[in-house]
């Protein structure tokens, strides 16, 4: 084979959920074909809430994903309340984004600590790190168990929650839960810091690669925005959420069972790096001196950096949640009943929600009629307008790489798609119709 000929072949990406493959082939130097490809089966989640009551959609539309299923119930929840016009107290308003916060804690570890950095340590897989860096790997694990049971204490499990409902909470923890809670997260700030300073001495394996793109995220003047806030562009600026369309422009390429996205650019970026870039000013003060550690400001254009996004995120996370749990303290939580449910009167409506899950924006959007049944739903999910940036990263990375052997070459490619931590199957919406 000639030296500059390279053929690569990844059939189902490993480190990632869901199945993608990566297909580059060169020829005397030049690069005849790279495909990022979506070969998932497609799913029809939209099609299933068609036809059904208001305070059913969210608990079906949670089992979109296993890892993000608080971020689809909160999303569900808000279009929908934004229908029926239904309010939630500032009380629910918090334990909401204690929640989400609780989500992007478990994925974000997870993804890092078990997905990222057997890359960056030179391993296959966390298996062999278990072995050769054992309290490295129980740090991981402490801090993924706090956000497990920081999820279970605010949504009743760990994943599918149970007590988010349309207008609130059917139970809310306890002040004694919450003062526990807090002392959990308290305890997690140093192994945070222990966390930062392994992904810090292993870093410089993160390829040093930037391709400008625009970033797309919630942004708003009063926080780093997760639950609530306005559409944001790094290239045009803010719009309302119910804009979401003008934004998102979905759109099918014939490799993918997954629907692609485009704005202002041929592409667009969400997630952790896409939010830092947006939001960096409204990061907790330890989280801006984990982002400082990385050199990590606004505007980073290297995608490799969305892991360490993440690691910044987490940390917020934990910083952000110990000041709403003083808050509420603060307050004096109200109690509630168990199994509360709040009068909800179903009327026709039309309710649009956005909100930031580990893998970026997340929108969802639904018609109602007049008996609060379901006649029109769309959900955007957050990987789906991720697929168009992966592949013209890898386009644009792949001739720099052609002095490379060719494992090395499928190697770098595969860190890149794992950057963006993608969460495929979730992301399929499309499907080849042929007339009969």
């Amino acid at each position: 084979m000639n030296k500059q000929d390279r053929n690569i072949e990844v059939h189902h990406l490993t480190r990632v959920e869901g199945h993608g493959n990566i297909y580059v082939n060169v020829k005397k130097g030049t690069v005849e074909k790279c495909e990022w490809q979506v070969s998932e089966a497609p799913r029809f989640f939209e099609a299933m809430v068609v036809g059904r009551h208001w305070n059913e959609l969210h608990h079906i539309t949670s089992r979109i994903c296993g890892i993000c299923s608080i971020g689809h119930t909160l999303a569900s929840l808000k279009a929908t309340e934004a229908a029926m016009d239904i309010t939630i107290s500032q009380q629910d308003l918090k334990l909401r984004k204690l929640a989400l916060h609780a989500e992007n804690m478990q994925s974000h570890i997870l993804h890092v600590g078990f997905l990222v950095l057997p890359d960056l340590m030179g391993v296959g897989s966390v298996i062999p790190l278990a072995k050769s860096n054992p309290e490295e790997v129980k740090m991981v694990l402490r801090l993924h168990r706090t956000a497990n049971e920081m999820s279970r204490r605010l949504c009743g499990r760990t994943t599918h929650p149970q007590r988010l409902i349309p207008g609130g909470f059917s139970k809310i923890p306890s002040k004694s839960e919450l003062s526990e809670l807090r002392k959990m997260l308290q305890d997690a700030v140093p192994d945070l810091q222990a966390a930062a300073k392994l992904v810090k001495s292993v870093a410089g394996k993160l390829p040093d690669f930037t391709r400008e793109t625009e970033f797309i995220g919630l942004t708003s003047p009063d926080e780093y925005a997760l639950y609530d806030g306005q559409l944001a562009s790094t290239d045009t600026g803010t719009a309302p959420v119910n804009e979401y369309l003008s934004f998102t422009n979905e759109y099918i390429v014939p490799t993918s069972t997954a629907k692609w996205a485009k704005h202002a650019r041929s592409s667009y970026m969400v997630g952790a790096l896409a939010r830092v870039n947006l939001n960096y000013d409204k990061l907790s003060p330890l989280a801006k001196e984990v982002a400082g550690m990385f050199g990590l400001k606004p505007v980073c254009h290297n995608p490799f950096m969305n892991s360490v996004a993440q690691l910044v995120e987490v940390v917020h996370s934990v910083e952000d949640s110990i000041r709403l749990i003083n808050e509420l303290e603060a307050d004096g939580l109200k109690a509630q009943s168990d199994y509360f449910r709040p009068e909800v009167k179903p009327k026709a409506g039309h309710g649009v929600s956005a909100v930031e899950v580990p893998r970026g924006i997340l929108f969802h959007d639904y018609t109602y009629n007049s008996k609060g049944v379901c006649t029109k739903a769309n959900c955007v999910i957050p990987t789906n307008q991720n697929h168009g940036n992966i592949d013209l990263d890898m386009k644009t990375l792949v001739p720099t790489l052609l002095e490379k052997t060719e494992k090395e070459i499928e190697l770098t490619l595969e860190m890149l798609v794992r950057a963006y931590d993608p969460c495929i199957s979730c992301s399929t919406h499309a499907v080849k119709m042929r007339p009969v």
